[in-house]
Formats: structure tokens, sequence, C-alpha cells
């Protein structure tokens, strides 16, 4: 009985509900139902009578007195003796004992024919049960049917095997109806339906970097079987699963839970009949970092399915020799080239030798340099360098682009084509100095939570028409950089479409060869080999994050030739620093000062006197220095990107500022009047030839 409810009202709801039935035995054995709830829950004989009393009432008003008086008398009797009503019991008949003593009762629900049978004993007695003061009737079952499922499962004997059309695999379905017509169960006295049609878990996949589970779910839709791969949290919670009708499945909202029951069930119910299977959500080093994703045997792909494509394409097709053989001849023909298959080499070394990620560019106005046969060439290291497989183009966000660095990890990501990342006043959305980090950014999830911060140990090889970070970029973007400007005249490959055609069809040999060839010892080596040219490279102008990613160039080179090209010819010291910038270059406070002189020297005459000058005065110059309006300076600093506060503080630092050093003016400036205007100015000291090397000082971020 429901509580709170009126006894009166009760009996008289579930006697209507009764008289809804089809047959006589339907109707009888849902009248008997009624008659248990009311004698053990009547407490006294007077309510008992009260109750029956009304359910006779109830009886009569929908014109089956007659069925009632024969349940009625069937009940009283101890048992229904009618043939239509064969096999219907009033009431059980156990005591105490019977509960700790003996497995009479707990038998008797196991052995009920049906799910629906099995589930109404179990309530009947544990009333029963209650009565007798055994209370924990109900736990105690459930570890009797736990320990005999356990038994038959390790006979290979289901008690209730599934029973699909083709399935895949036949499960155990517990209190499940799993046929031809779908997956159903008896629900408050009827049939409810999860599925229209045969599905269920064929595959548990537990990934090998995070240990999370995963399910290959198959489903029977028309006359073939399919198949997908979901998370758990998303199959067993009833909001989430609904996303899986755009897939084929039968789920709408009203079934969504009871889906979603099912899976858990069964999953639960068949722990050693679904296959349990290794995975992996990305490619590169994974688990402790002694296998390489994806040149590990039986290995299943259970990442985001944006990057499927992508995992399928870092594969091997066509001929080794032939990839090769062409490999060989632009690697001798164009130093550009050889730069570029280099870098290509280099990602699965940076984690191994403490390396940041870094970029190598290839940019030029002209079309017909060979910039995107030559970044195709080097992705054909890895697999199919088609625009749109693995090499991926700046038409996607940001955030993207970080997610697609974290699923490759540790091999290189390809970009083609720089100025589609630009936005309408020409400046470029790609965050060189983001993606250069190796590390994501945090960001929220839809469940309020905060997202893994991803992660990547890479280097990225790009194309465009111009360098990738602008002049005014920060020191950050500019020093993870090696721009090499490509000309039409010197073609980086020299014959475009030859390469092009063999690349496409032959590729994805040497980068599963390269790793392979990195044990131990060889990375050991590499790392002293590393460091020695660290050291070179580092000693001279270059920056020391200019000279780790040359320094990590060189060593890639010389690796990929001793195991994969053996031509005896790798790159040089010489040949790598001509593509280095200097500390001048890289300095953000150095460029911007730069910028300024250059600013001031294009527009002299607005330095002049009024009678001399037709247009604004911006201020005046005194030999080796210069007199500039507060206003105008930040106005030219910031129309070019590039931070006045940092540059101020440069200049002042290098000894290009003068001021008033007791001064409480924190801009730096001197109030005075040039040519008779009133006004806060900077002065600033010009460069002088023999002062220029030290003019770099300390490497600050402008931006």
């Amino acid at each position: 009985m429901r509580e709170g409810d009126s006894i009166f009202k009760l009996t008289n709801e579930l006697a209507q509900a009764c008289y809804d039935k089809d047959s006589i035995t339907a109707k009888a054995e849902a009248v008997v139902d009624v008659l248990e709830d009311i004698a053990y829950n009547s407490g006294t004989q007077e309510a008992l009578t009260d109750n029956l009393t009304a359910l006779r009432n109830a009886a009569k008003r929908s014109g089956q007195l007659e069925i009632f008086n024969q349940c009625l008398d069937a009940a009283k009797n101890g048992g229904i003796k009618t043939e239509d009503m064969d096999g219907l019991e009033w009431r059980y008949h156990y005591n105490l004992s019977d509960f700790t003593d003996t497995e009479d009762p707990y038998k008797e629900v196991f052995d009920q024919p049906t799910a629906f049978l099995r589930q109404r004993a179990l309530e009947r007695i544990s009333i029963e049960a209650a009565r007798c003061g055994c209370r924990a009737f109900k736990k105690m079952y459930k570890s009797y049917e736990n320990g005999l499922r356990r038994v038959n499962e390790s006979s290979l004997t289901l008690l209730n095997p599934s029973d699909f059309p083709g399935q895949p695999l036949e499960l155990e379905c517990g209190e499940w109806h799993c046929d031809s017509n779908g997956v159903s169960k008896i629900m408050r006295d009827r049939e409810e339906y999860a599925c229209l049609h045969g599905i269920m878990p064929v595959e548990r996949l537990v990934n090998i970097d995070t240990n999370e589970e995963k399910l290959r779910i198959a489903f029977y839709k028309g006359r073939y079987w399919k198949d997908f791969i979901a998370s758990k949290r998303d199959l067993f919670d009833s909001s989430k699963i609904i996303q899986f009708s755009a897939l084929g499945v039968s789920v709408t909202s009203k079934s969504a839970k009871l889906l979603s029951e099912y899976l858990c069930d069964i999953e639960t119910l068949n722990p050693d009949l679904i296959p349990e299977t290794e995975s992996v959500g990305r490619l590169g080093y994974i688990g402790d970092g002694s296998q390489f994703s994806p040149y590990v045997d039986d290995l299943i792909f259970d990442g985001d399915v944006n990057y499927r494509s992508i995992y399928g394409a870092i594969s091997e097709s066509g001929d080794y020799t032939t990839w090769l053989t062409e490999a060989r001849k632009c690697r001798k023909e164009s130093l550009t080239a050889h730069i570029m298959l280099a870098a290509a080499f280099a990602s699965p070394l940076l984690n191994k030798l403490g390396c940041l990620p870094f970029f190598v560019h290839l940019w030029g106005v002209e079309s017909g340099t060979g910039k995107t046969v030559a970044l195709m060439l080097a992705a054909s290291v890895w697999g199919n360098p088609d625009i749109g497989q693995y090499i991926q183009t700046f038409n996607a966000t940001q955030v993207s682009c970080e997610r697609t660095a974290a699923f490759l990890n540790n091999i290189p990501l390809c970009i083609d084509e720089l100025q589609l990342s630009k936005d309408s006043h020409g400046h470029s959305k790609f965050d060189v100095y983001q993606l250069a980090q190796g590390v994501g950014r945090g960001r929220g999830n839809r469940s309020g939570g905060i997202d893994t911060v991803p992660t990547w140990s890479l280097c990225i090889l790009t194309t465009g028409e111009s360098p990738i970070v602008q002049a005014s970029a920060g020191a950050g973007a500019i020093n993870r950089v090696i721009d090499i400007e490509c000309r039409a005249c010197e073609s980086v490959i020299k014959d475009g479409f030859t390469t092009s055609a063999i690349v496409k069809q032959n590729y994805g040999f040497a980068g599963r060869k390269f790793v392979e060839a990195l044990s131990d010892d060889v990375i050991a080596d590499a790392a002293v080999r590393y460091r020695e040219l660290f050291k070179i490279l580092s000693s001279g102008d270059s920056t020391e994050k200019q000279a780790m990613a040359a320094a990590m160039l060189l060593v890639a080179d010389e690796l990929a030739d001793k195991y994969i090209f053996n031509t005896g010819e790798v790159l040089t010291v010489a040949d790598i620093t001509g593509f280095l910038k200097d500390k001048s270059e890289v300095s953000a406070g150095q460029r911007a000062y730069n910028f300024l002189c250059d600013y001031i020297a294009m527009n002299q005459a607005r330095f002049l006197k009024p009678n001399e000058n037709n247009g604004e005065i911006w201020g005046k110059i005194m030999e080796d220095k210069v007199w500039i309006n507060a206003s105008k300076l930040t106005k030219c600093l910031s129309d070019e990107g590039y931070s006045k506060t940092a540059t101020i503080s440069w200049m002042d630092s290098n000894g290009l500022l003068e001021y008033n050093k007791s001064s409480t003016d924190r801009h730096k400036t001197v109030k005075t009047s040039v040519y008779g205007i009133r006004s806060h100015y900077y002065i600033l000291r010009l460069p002088l030839e023999d002062r220029a090397d030290e003019l770099v000082g300390e490497d600050v971020d402008l931006l």
C-alpha cells in the first residue's frame, strides 16, 4: 500500500484497473494481487471487512461482481481451484527459520519462469518475511541470486539469453526481454520498451592513457548491425543518451531512462562475456611512454570523432622504396626541403630531449615556389599528405588548433595557407606564442567543471604568403619561429607536380621506422649530441630558444639520415644559422625602438619650426635627441601593435630615454614647451652606430 493513501481510495483504484484485463485469468490474477495487498495492510479483521466491502462495491459498479466473488473464494481457500486460474496463490506460508536457516523462500523467487513473476514473488514474499521479523529479505535474495548467476556464468549457461536477429554476442539479459521486437521489461504489470530494435554492448574499451572505459554499442537497424563508441558517462545518463538518436538509435525523451538503465544492466551482468580491448584517444607516446600510437597492435581508437580522419591518415600506403627515392632526391636538391624533412622527424624527440615546440614556416608572396609540396613531402613521413587528411589549413579557430596539436601529441602539426587565418584588417588570428607553449588554456565544460588542459610536444610546420608573426609581435612568438622565405626563382621543390603525385600515393613508412629506431641508447646519445650543438649555436648572436630549435633540427636530421636515408649528407650549423634571428631581431623592445627611429626619420618635417612646417608639429630634433609629443608616440606605437608601456620601459633600461628621475611622473615624460607648444614630451636618444650592439638589453615581451 502506498503510505498516506486511504485504503478505500486505493482499493477502488486497484479494482478498477483489474477489470481492464482481457481474459478471465488475467482479471483473476490482478484481483488476487489487490486482495493480498489489502489483507496484509488491513491490520484488523474489522478493517479487512471494510476494505473487502469497498472492493466488492467497486466490482459491482463495474459489472465484474461474479469474477470478484470467484477470486475471493479462491483466496479464502488458500488457492484458486478453477482450471482457468490454476497456479495462482493467495499467500505464502513461511516462518522466520525458513528465511534464516533455509534457501526455500529464495529458491521459490529465483525459480519463477519469467522476470515479471520473479519480481512479483519477491514483493509478496518480502511482505511475508517482514511479518515474520526478517526485514533484510530483498538484500539476502540479491546475494543468493548473484551467487547462482556466477555459477551459471562460469558454466556458460545463460538464464535469460539475448535473442536478437543475427546478434554479434549472446548476453545474459536478467529481467530484460531482448528479441526481434527490441528491448523491453515488465513494469507495473505492463510491458515497457527501452528500444524498438536490437541493441547491446559488444566491446569494452579501456583507454591506455586515462583508464577511462567506453563501450562499443552495436544496434540492429534495417537488416544490418551498426556500431558506435561512446563513454559510459553518456550512455548511462538518460539526459545524454538521447544524442545517439542522430546515429540511428531508436531513443526518445520518454524511453531514454529505460534504455540507459538497460545498457547499464547488461554491461554489469556480462563482465566476462563482453570482450575488453585497450584503446587510445591520441597519437604519439602513450601510457608510460614505451608505446607510440598508432604503432601498437590491436589498439582501438576511442577519441573524438572529429579526429578519426586524422588518425586514419597516419597510415602506410604504396611503396616505401618509391617514397624513399623521391625524398632523397628532394633532400639533396633543396636546403629548404632538407630542413622541412628534418623538422618532420624532430617531433618524437622534443619531449625525450626536453625541448619546447617550435615552428618552421615557409613563406613567399609568389605562387609556384613549392611551399605546399614541401609541406606535403614532410607530412608524407607520417601519413596521407593530402590537404584535409593529415595536413590541416589555417581556416580553423585557435581552440581547434590547440586540440588538434594535443591529439597529434608527438607527431608534427602541418598547416597550410596562413593567409586564411587573417581578419578583415589583415592581422593574423593565429596565436603563435600560445601554440608554441605546448600547453592549451583551461576551459570550462557544459557540466560546470574544467576540461583536462591539453598538452603537446611537437614541431609545427606551416606555409603562407607572409611571415607567420608580425613585426610588432612579442619576443616570445618570434623566438619560436624559424622563417624561411621561398622564391619562385629558387623553387623549394624542382618538380612539384611529380613529387606531389608520388607522395600522395606513397607515404607513412618512414615515421614508423624512425620511432622504432629510438631506443633508450639512441635517445641518450642524441641528448649528448643535442647539448653539444646547442652550446655551439647559443654562443653566437642567436637567442637560446632559436638555438634550441636549430639544435633539434640538426639532431633529428642526423638520426633520420642514419636510420632512414643513409646518404651521409646531413645539415650543418652553417646551413641552419642563416635562418636564425639574432637577439636584436627577437627583442620586441629593439624592434619597437627601431620602428620609432624610422618613423621619425620619415616624418622629419613634423619636427621643424612652425614657419618651416606646413602641418602638425610633433616635436623637435636636436643633435642626437628628439622631443616627441607623448600622445603622438602613444598613437604610432599602438597603430603598429606595440605596447607603449613595455617600449618605454625597454628604452629606459637601455639609456635611451631622458627625464627627471626624481619626478613622480610614472609615464617618464617631460612637461615643456616646444616651439611655443606646451605639452608632455618624451625625449629619446637617437642611435649611434658604435652603440648598436649595446641596445638589445633584456629580452622583454612587449605584447
